[in-house]
């Protein structure tokens, strides 16, 4: 007799799901997950300048202290911008500040005692920086040498070579046009608005730029099929950057204008962060601090990156070192003191990582703020330089320890 077997109804196989949209509060934390250290940068840089906007009475944000305030701190962000570089690289550079030192104290031999055209004077300035890179990254790179030993030797050569040409003296003053370097403004047309002209149409040129970059931006996500912010919090990020964009025109249209020295930062930050970017020297850097092993099996030429990350590095050590002199109007021995500590601590409160391959050109602008807020901030209410150095250490303590944290957090 034949088995009877009984025979189950199947389900029919269930189609497959489309994936769900992500909802805007879940594209919201992707994004700050994956940018933590630098929107964790921005938020800890607006609660800074609104704590001592308070505090002061409405004194920091005024536009004469705003101007000030880059000013003061424009040598120190173009160093934290060359030292971002070379972190990422995987490196370090104690030198900077000493070259920064010998470099300024070049030009003030040349312009005072040999009375070299300050444009000269200038090119040989920005070439013995590049030299100066050059010898040091031929010694990491080619004979593999630990970048700390190099920039440490480095750091007593230039001081030392700084003492030779000035001795315990200083020279100035410098001609006008290479004061101008640090302290000029852009020259005012125009009809009479109680602003500077110049000013207004490059911060609308500026917002132009930013929204044309923002729509991009979105279009390009979409046709990659990536995630894409709604179209209302899209509207309501690009009226927060305007806004941004907009007061800080005014602040300093309102006074002088856009001083000659935050034009050079502007230059230096769309060039090299579109290097860092988009090229593919900048991909090699990143790939080169992540993982060096890696990196050179995938053909990345290693030797040549890190020679190139260096020479970058003097150029831009030169050009701090530059603009420094220009806002002294003189040459002094002890110039560019603490320079590479104000330069690496902006790098790592500005998003680099110890282990190498993280971080941004823009980063470092935020890490250098940051600092530069706190100075003038704590200088304002009266708080003493050596509260103010306990006070830059712990900040810088509590970043590089949040990038621990968030190490170990992707970790586990």
């Amino acid at each position: 007799m034949a088995p009877v077997t009984t025979d189950t109804p199947r389900s029919a196989p269930s189609a497959p799901s489309s994936p769900r949209p992500a909802t805007p509060t879940a594209l919201l934390l992707g994004a700050a997950r994956r940018n933590m250290r630098q929107y964790g940068m921005l938020v800890a840089l607006g609660l800074i300048v609104v704590l001592f906007q308070i505090w002061t009475g409405g004194v920091l944000l005024k536009p004469n202290n705003v101007t000030n305030l880059v000013l003061q701190n424009s040598y120190i962000l173009v160093l934290a911008i060359g030292m971002m570089i070379v972190i990422i690289a995987g490196h370090i550079d104690l030198s900077v500040g000493s070259l920064a030192a010998f470099v300024s104290a070049a030009c003030a031999v040349m312009m005072v005692e040999h009375h070299v055209p300050w444009v000269l004077a200038l090119v040989v300035a920005l070439v013995i920086g590049a030299v100066a890179g050059a010898w040091q990254g031929f010694w990491i790179a080619y004979v593999g040498i630990p970048s700390f030993i190099v920039t440490l030797a480095g750091m007593l050569l230039f001081r030392g070579g700084t003492q030779i040409l000035l001795g315990s003296r200083s020279l100035g003053p410098f001609p006008e046009g290479f004061q101008k370097i640090s302290t000029g403004y852009l020259p005012a047309f125009g009809p009479n608005t109680n602003y500077h002209n110049p000013t207004l149409l490059l911060g609308l040129a500026l917002i132009a730029v930013v929204l044309v970059q923002e729509v991009r931006s979105r279009r390009r996500q979409r046709e990659y099929e990536l995630d894409v912010l709604p179209r209302g919090l899209f509207v309501a990020k690009c009226v927060a950057m305007v806004a941004a964009v907009l007061a800080f025109t005014l602040t300093l249209a309102s006074y002088r204008g856009v001083p000659v020295v935050l034009l050079l930062l502007a230059a230096l930050l769309i060039g090299l962060g579109f290097v860092m970017r988009n090229a593919v020297v900048g991909r090699h850097v990143y790939a080169l601090g992540g993982n060096q092993a890696a990196a050179k099996l995938s053909g990345v030429k290693d030797k040549r990156i890190t020679f190139q990350v260096f020479v970058t590095m003097g150029v831009l050590a030169a050009l701090a070192g530059v603009v420094f002199a220009a806002r002294l109007n003189a040459g002094t021995p002890n110039a560019g003191v603490n320079f590479e500590l104000e330069a690496i601590a902006a790098s790592f409160i500005g998003g680099a990582s110890m282990s190498g391959g993280v971080g941004t050109v823009f980063g470092a602008i935020i890490g250098g703020l940051v600092l530069g807020v706190l100075n003038n901030g704590m200088s304002l209410v009266g708080i003493g330089t050596d509260y103010q150095q306990v006070i830059k250490g712990l900040v810088l303590l509590a970043a590089v320890g949040f990038d621990v944290y968030n190490k170990r957090k992707v970790g586990s």
